[in-house]
């Protein structure tokens, strides 16, 4: 069985690590707010969603958003602005709220009537030389299981993450190695 690819992009190919885009696409199937946190709209909004319930502010001070209640209304208020490095703690500490919040429910719709057919995008080759170039075709499996990838997912362990997909891809056969970097990973739910 192949090993992990432990130099990657040596001779050119470009990708990414299948667990991470398999991130990407559970954050884009989780949904949430659009406007960007430097905006007042989008602020708001995640003020209002952090601050709706007392289990949300605890979970949004747990991810790192250390803030009074009296600096909480200044900021919903607009008589005060949030710093930058407050900017980001509010949006990473949103992600973390709603990742939590959405997780069982993403989980029961991956894991509905059988699994999730996914499909597997290879890596670049574009760049590599001719000689160094294999042939990797576009690839699809049907995970039954997502318990893992949500659970790491919804914790925001790429570790975990990825040990879960590598889990995974391991269903492809021999050829699972070829699959740890791709250009995309789809799937719907």
């Amino acid at each position: 069985m192949p090993d992990h690819s432990n130099e990657f992009g040596k001779y050119g190919a470009r990708g990414i690590k299948g667990s991470e885009a398999v991130g990407r696409v559970l954050d884009s199937l989780a949904g949430g707010i659009a406007t960007p946190v430097t905006v007042r709209r989008g602020l708001l909004a995640r003020l209002h969603y952090l601050s709706r319930t007392p289990h949300a502010w605890a979970a949004a001070k747990e991810a790192g958003l250390t803030v009074t209640d009296r600096t909480l209304k200044a900021w919903l208020a607009g008589t005060r602005n949030p710093s930058r490095v407050n900017l980001e703690r509010i949006d990473r500490a949103y992600r973390a709220v709603r990742r939590h919040n959405v997780a069982r429910h993403l989980l029961r719709r991956l894991n509905a009537a059988g699994g999730t057919r996914v499909e597997l995008h290879p890596l670049n080759q574009s760049q590599v030389p001719r000689p160094r170039q294999r042939v990797v075709e576009y690839r699809s499996l049907n995970v039954r299981r997502w318990d893992r990838i949500v659970a790491a997912w919804s914790t925001d362990d790429p570790e975990a993450l990825d040990a879960a997909w590598t889990l995974v891809i391991e269903d492809l056969g021999s050829q699972w190695g070829q699959y740890e970097y791709v250009t995309n990973v789809g799937f719907a739910a």
